[in-house]
């Protein structure tokens, strides 16, 4: 994977490493790196589902090959619960069978085989990026990371989030149907040093104020943007993308 460093033509690409040789992750994520872009790099589809509960993924960078859950089974699981991301398949297996499955089954936008030029990488996740960004839709909301801020769909209102409220957000986002049991919502704030696992209780008054900002900018009689869901938890129900 030794290359000379280009200028990266995307800003700031945020991108999702998954694959099972050491090694060969840790060339992938230095030199994507190099290239400007933000790289998570993990071993395993259930060490993804971690990240993605706290970080936005821009792009995913699969292996077929992986322990536990299978490339494609995430790939597919990805392509549901995340349409609007990026998912290249990068894999020694090149058989036009497994190209077919990542297309048909994965909804992979990208296929490469193993050995890939690191050029050729940088080009398709670049290019991969920049028609992401172009494809954001007008009716989403916008929320930006750095400012911890959510823009109201075609240059609304924009609220101020409290660091809680962000976690909220990013995990049903990133989560099938964009539900998460209250459980799962009150261990997001288990990790760092600066915050604690949090009640249901303290989950339910974390939900209402958030409702209530949104209320405030929301046209009358428009869907809750947060919804409960009996016997399990939280429902997401506006469209919200990740700007940089």
């Amino acid at each position: 994977m030794n290359s000379e460093p280009q200028v990266s033509t995307v800003h700031a690409l945020t991108v999702a490493v998954i694959e099972d040789d050491q090694l060969l992750r840790e060339e992938i994520a230095i030199h994507l790196g190099s290239q400007g872009m933000v790289v998570h790099a993990v071993n395993s589809a259930s060490a993804l589902d971690d990240l993605v509960a706290r970080e936005r993924i821009d792009v995913f960078l699969i292996d077929l090959n992986l322990p536990g859950e299978g490339g494609l089974s995430l790939c597919s699981r990805l392509r549901a619960s995340l349409p609007q991301a990026g998912i290249v398949i990068c894999t020694g297996r090149s058989s036009l069978v497994d190209r077919i499955a990542s297309y048909k089954q994965g909804g992979a936008d990208a296929f490469l085989a193993k050995p890939v030029s690191p050029d050729e990488l940088v080009l398709v996740l670049e290019s991969l990026g920049r028609r992401l960004n172009k494809s954001a839709s007008d009716d989403a909301w916008s929320l930006s990371l750095r400012d911890r801020s959510l823009e109201a769909p075609r240059g609304g209102p924009k609220l101020a989030l409290t660091s809680r409220e962000k976690t909220l957000l990013v995990g049903l986002m990133q989560a099938t149907n964009h539900t998460l049991a209250s459980g799962v919502l009150c261990d997001l704030f288990s990790e760092g040093d600066s915050q604690q696992s949090i009640s249901k209780h303290s989950l339910e008054e974390l939900v209402a104020r958030l409702r209530k900002k949104f209320k405030v900018v929301q046209p009358e009689g428009a869907e809750p943007a947060i919804k409960s869901v009996w016997g399990v938890g939280y429902q997401l129900c506006i469209r919200i993308h990740f700007v940089h």
